[in-house]
């Protein structure tokens, strides 16, 4: 078949998408960056556009079996089914909240397979990363009293299998509300990680009043943004159990466990086993490469060159474990002050980490950073996800010798200060930027002439 997935770039999309091409269907995926998508998913056709400009779905949907809709509910969707209803397309199959009111189809003229989840947790989910990093970093838990109400959470495994069981049960349209075996309360999943981790924790509520602000607690004590958490929190307050399993039934589907979900999600992240996360589609201030230089814009740079003793593809892979558990690879205090910065003036500081500690793919998020190109052993290119007054980009370059052995590192900072305030910052910091570029490039190179000296582990 051939399938445009709308959302490909969220934590259920990004998952969903590697197991549709696993069982050969076309893919086309819509994105509004349609770089960072092709890269992530090259097997894929990628087409620009958004489901705010009905005009650009048409080339989209041109051909197209069905519709996998993960993107935001409301105006949105009903301008995507009215698209496909227009370019014949005959089926849509959404993911929506548990504790959404039903909605009739925009066009009647498609069928609408409308799934309902509450809480999904898996390894990289929002839900699940709440928990985490609660437990794992405080002994006492604290939380609004939400974390006391009853919901229906289900495994992410579960929701990729009615998602992708759909296209075996075309005669189950409607709303279908899924969900694991378990009703119980958020606290009770803060229990049960804590136990299976072998941690001793205590859960205590507060009375905040909405959601809003437990969500703007869950912010203030984690590395989960408020904005990320609040879905969450919302989904549990309003009650997200399962009242209609008949149709759900129907689809054959024999959820796990919550005890075994958790276990499943702990040892994946424990093993860096982690394929999409909440991040993923985490929205920047901007999406802009570097722009050409031209006389409108002067571009600051920060430039510096070492010759290494190593093959480039060493000096590659020490450039490619920056940041995350990592640290930075010089006066990494002075990258986390710089990340704290960030939070008080409302950014997401360093909070995001790293999918993965060894590889990067176009998108993923680097602390302060988000990768904006990566090809090994030759390039890297961060761009910043930093609240400043201007762009800013970190790019690395590694250039081989004619016989291997050796290489060349270029490490260059970018910044296009917008108006008085991006020159003040850029100049201002004027006294400490260039040791701790003089220092990152240093030590990257160092790191990688030891690791070929290192004795190979047993």
């Amino acid at each position: 078949m051939r399938i445009l997935v709308v959302g490909a770039s969220g934590y259920v999309g990004g998952r969903l998408v590697l197991l549709l091409a696993s069982r050969g269907h076309d893919l086309v995926l819509l994105a509004r960056d349609p770089r960072a998508m092709a890269a992530r998913f090259p097997h894929a056709t990628v087409v620009r556009g958004d489901l705010d400009d009905p005009v650009s779905l048409g080339p989209a949907l041109a051909g197209v079996d069905l519709v996998y809709c993960l993107a935001r509910p409301g105006n949105a969707a009903a301008t995507l089914e009215g698209a496909a209803d227009a370019a014949g397309v005959p089926r849509i199959v959404r993911l929506g909240r548990l504790d959404r009111v039903d909605r009739e189809p925009a066009a009647p003229g498609v069928s609408v397979t409308d799934f309902r989840a509450g809480v999904v947790v898996g390894s990289g989910s929002a839900a699940f990363e709440i928990i985490r990093r609660l437990v794992d970093r405080f002994p006492i838990v604290v939380a609004g009293d939400w974390i006391a109400r009853r919901c229906q959470p289900i495994a992410i495994a579960d929701v990729l299998d009615y998602l992708v069981g759909a296209l075996d049960h075309p005669e189950i349209d409607g709303v279908v509300e899924i969900g694991g075996p378990d009703v119980l309360t958020f606290a009770d999943l803060v229990a049960d990680y804590a136990r299976q981790r072998g941690l001793r924790r205590r859960i205590v509520h507060l009375p905040l009043p909405t959601s809003r602000l437990s969500a703007l607690w869950i912010g203030l004590i984690s590395p989960i943004p408020a904005a990320v958490a609040r879905p969450v929190i919302e989904a549990v307050d309003a009650g997200s159990v399962v009242h209609d399993s008949a149709r759900a039934l129907a689809c054959g589907i024999r959820p796990l466990s919550m005890e075994a979900a958790l276990r499943r999600a702990i040892d994946r992240t424990e093993r860096h086993a982690v394929e999409s996360t909440w991040f993923d589609a985490y929205r920047d201030r901007h999406r802009t490469t570097i722009p050409v230089s031209d006389e409108r814009i002067r571009m600051l740079t920060d430039r510096r060159v070492v010759d290494v003793d190593a093959p480039a593809e060493r000096v590659f892979a020490e450039v490619e474990r920056v940041g995350g558990m990592t640290g930075w690879p010089y006066a990494n205090i002075l990258w986390r002050i710089r990340g704290l910065a960030d939070r008080v003036v409302g950014g997401v500081g360093m909070r995001l980490g790293r999918r993965d500690p060894e590889h990067l793919r176009v998108g993923d998020a680097v602390d302060l950073w988000r990768v904006e190109e990566v090809r090994p052993p030759e390039l890297l290119r961060l761009r910043d996800a930093m609240k400043l007054p201007g762009r800013a980009w970190l790019q690395y370059e590694v250039v081989r010798s004619e016989d291997g052995s050796r290489s060349t590192l270029i490490q260059t900072a970018y910044f296009e200060p917008h108006g008085i305030g991006g020159l003040l910052y850029w100049y201002g910091l004027m006294p400490v930027h260039p040791s701790i570029f003089r220092g990152m490039i240093g030590e990257l190179a160092a790191r990688a002439v030891a690791s070929g000296t290192a004795p190979a582990s047993v």
